[in-house]
């Protein structure tokens, strides 16, 4: 796996506005888990790395939080670095704006929220950091900001045990939170299309984002007859999440928006096959093999016939499996670790904190 020593030595203090529920283990993320091995990469590359995580409904804040944010910023020191999490600058710009030029703001944006404050946001700062280039791209295109100030830092991933997988590869893993964006009522009907072949889906993810979406999947659930097939386990971390992963034949996302998908690239370190969509940054981070093969199936999202399809060739086809998973494998070798990241998150840092 690919991956730089991080050279340790004497830097700058850097100030890394978080959401309030960085490390809540009954709602991890995508995002949060960036933000957290960024502050360690940060910080073993030698930055005093100062957190302040900020309390409030990130990215839908009140008042309250607004005015929260607008205080922690203005008791930092004049010509300070600050690295904030996107939720919370994005959708604040009133606290960010008055302090833009007395400060060196950075904003790194997991997913864009394409709205006027984030607009006003990212324009306060002076770089902004994606986790993709299609977000990259997203952000120029609609904000027009100017492109030698928005930088791509990609999630890394961790190295682990290749997935022994099984002959018929009728093991499904979804890891995503449910919510509606992530395609969870689009994957039971792929299911449900091909119930007539040996499967069983686990689906680990946080159940407490929408709590009405999760009551109205379980009724899918019920009704297409699956419930003895469909699980809804809810979030696992740690060696409960590894073992769900090493369990694993298939990795299937429905996403309807994804700016990156690192459970797309975890899957891949263990060798696992993707069936994801063609959403967003997703197919960026499925990838492909150093001989072009492609380690996983696209689909487009919101199609569960084409979902139910692939699933089809997948679970009907050894000649498939055998294809992706030597592809998966040889992808796994290619993959960047957490280092990467911090390093590229560091350069523009200091870009800053010298200009």
């Amino acid at each position: 796996m690919a991956g730089p020593t991080v050279a340790r030595r004497r830097r700058a203090t850097v100030h890394v506005v978080l959401p309030n529920d960085i490390d809540d283990p009954a709602t991890p993320s995508g995002g949060n888990t960036y933000d957290r091995r960024l502050c360690r990469g940060l910080s073993a590359a030698g930055w005093a790395v100062r957190e302040h995580a900020v309390p409030g409904d990130w990215p839908h804040p009140d008042a309250s939080a607004r005015a929260g944010l607008a205080r922690l910023l203005t008791a930092l020191p004049d010509g300070a670095v600050v690295l904030l999490d996107g939720l919370v600058a994005s959708s604040a710009p009133q606290a960010l704006t008055p302090q833009g030029r007395r400060l060196r703001l950075v904003v790194v944006v997991h997913m864009p929220l394409e709205h006027d404050d984030e607009g006003a946001a990212l324009r306060a700062a002076v770089a902004v950091v994606t986790t993709s280039e299609w977000t990259r791209r997203r952000l120029l295109g609609r904000y027009a900001l100017p492109a030698d100030r928005v930088h791509v830092a990609p999630p890394g991933v961790d190295p682990a045990p290749p997935a022994p997988g099984t002959p018929a590869g009728g093991n499904l893993l979804c890891v995503a939170a449910v919510a509606p964006h992530k395609g969870h009522d689009v994957l039971v009907e792929g299911l449900a299309a091909v119930a007539d072949l040996p499967w069983d889906c686990v689906c680990v993810g946080a159940l407490t984002r929408d709590p009405g979406f999760v009551a109205r999947l379980r009724r899918q659930v019920v009704g297409h007859g699956l419930a003895d097939r469909v699980r809804l386990v809810g979030p696992r971390t740690g060696a409960a999440l590894d073992a769900a992963y090493a369990a694993a034949d298939l990795l299937v996302l429905a996403s309807r928006r994804e700016t990156y998908g690192m459970v797309v690239t975890e899957a891949l370190a263990r060798g696992i096959p993707v069936l994801g969509t063609a959403a967003g940054g997703l197919p960026e981070a499925l990838g492909r093999a150093p001989d072009g093969a492609p380690p996983g199936l696209l689909v487009p999202p919101d199609d569960p016939a084409a979902l139910a399809g692939a699933l089809r060739r997948w679970l009907g086809e050894p000649g498939l499996r055998r294809r992706l998973r030597r592809a998966a494998r040889d992808r796994r070798e290619t993959l960047d670790g957490w280092p990467v990241a911090a390093t590229v998150a560091g350069a523009v840092l200091e870009g800053v904190t010298t200009a």
